[in-house]
């Protein structure tokens, strides 16, 4: 199972931002990391544009958006812009799009958020042939028309990943796509749920084994703490309550809420945690730091505990 890390925006104005994460991206490279993952926040950094200076900045640790919605752009649009990244990031750039949420496209873009898994599909139809360019990207389906020449050529191949939480998408994901990107799947529900439904769909494509990457929040801290990192997960990552998407997934499992999810505890305990997802058929782990701490300065040493903690069962885990 590969490991990786989620590098986000947080708080702070935008040269310190992108300070801080190229400062984190260079520590995860050289820390052995296999994969960072960049959210596409809807109020802050553009996840490609970061990708790219990123790229400038390491050179072997894959690179991925976790995930760029859809109906936000149009998809040669956004193919021209993932081509010119993964130049930038030569050839590391794993291109993790989805539909998002209702709460994103129709109550913040103002966009129809109608048939978000036909919408997907017939977005596939246009992106996945530009991504192979160069070459006249010719689509005509429900939704797009469209006959565009592209100059741009990728310098290695663009692996897309789906963000797919239910049947439909999963196997669009599996028979369109090279696997998906998670948040709010505890074990069970990739093992009984998210994995057979994308790799049979995929078996049936014709196409390799999906990735299944499962976002999961990690916090090193002492047993009498896991309680408090378990909430503070819940107080700051919690999404579920807004989007029936989530609430739908955490029907599968048995997790109630991101905060069931947290793996937080010693090193052993995170380390099993890690093992209990791979057993369940994640191929890869995308990482969110979650310090916890009631001082700035307590927050900054559990993220970096936590951290060095991650790299080193990263290696283990090999």
């Amino acid at each position: 199972m590969r490991i990786g890390v989620m590098i986000g925006p947080e708080k702070g104005d935008a040269a310190r931002k992108l300070d801080r994460m190229l400062a984190d991206i260079e520590w995860a490279e050289s820390a052995g990391l296999d994969t960072a993952w960049i959210p596409q926040i809807p109020t802050d950094f553009d996840a490609l544009i970061t990708i790219a200076l990123m790229g400038l900045k390491t050179s072997r640790i894959e690179l991925g958006t976790a995930v760029v919605p859809l109906q936000a752009q149009h998809p040669i649009a956004l193919a021209r812009q993932a081509l010119s990244t993964q130049a930038a990031a030569s050839g590391r750039l794993a291109l993790g799009v989805g539909p998002s949420h209702h709460w994103i496209v129709r109550d913040m873009l103002g966009l129809p958020y109608d048939k978000p898994a036909a919408y997907t599909r017939d977005y596939l139809d246009v992106l996945n042939p530009a991504l192979r360019g160069p070459g006249s990207v010719d689509v005509e389906n429900e939704t797009f028309t469209v006959h565009n020449p592209l100059d741009l050529g990728p310098v290695a191949p663009i692996p897309v990943l789906v963000a797919a939480l239910g049947p439909v998408m999963l196997r669009i994901a599996g028979e369109r796509a090279d696997g998906t990107v998670l948040w709010m799947a505890d074990e069970r529900a990739i093992a009984d749920h998210i994995a057979p439904k994308i790799t049979k769909a995929a078996a049936e494509a014709g196409r390799p084994a999906p990735r299944i990457v499962a976002g999961l929040p990690v916090c090193l801290c002492r047993p009498d703490e896991v309680d408090q990192a378990k909430e503070r997960a819940n107080r700051i990552l919690a999404e579920a309550e807004v989007s029936p998407n989530y609430q739908r997934l955490l029907d599968q499992g048995d997790a109630r809420n991101v905060g069931d999810m947290c793996i937080a505890g010693d090193e052993a305990a995170i380390a099993a945690g890690l093992r209990r997802y791979a057993e369940a058929g994640a191929t890869d782990v995308s990482v969110r730091l979650l310090p916890i701490g009631d001082t700035l300065d307590e927050l900054r040493a559990s993220k970096r505990r936590t951290r060095e903690m991650i790299a080193e069962v990263a290696r283990d885990l090999r």
